[in-house]
């Protein structure tokens, strides 16, 4: 559920519709936020184009989440 905890940032985590297999291709994206101030916990693929992230929660402050820093790679035109 939405309350479960997400303890670390995802690592250039390639995001794979359901059922593919093989090597990712151009819009398959990437999504990393293993740096500092990254704080993307998890990915889930919806569509070609929407996907469900989940924001860990601030450091000081678990109950409240009022930023977002993530990178994400791999994306084709229009996507």
């Amino acid at each position: 559920g939405s309350d479960e905890i997400i303890a670390g940032n995802v690592s250039k985590y390639t995001v794979l519709p359901p059922g593919y297999c093989g090597q990712p291709k151009k819009g398959h994206l990437i999504f990393d936020a293993c740096f500092e101030s990254g704080n993307l916990g998890r990915v889930d693929h919806i569509t070609e184009f929407e996907y469900d992230l989940f924001i860990r929660p601030d450091t000081c402050n678990p109950r409240f989440r009022v930023w977002f820093n993530f990178a994400v790679e791999n994306v084709k035109e229009s996507q």
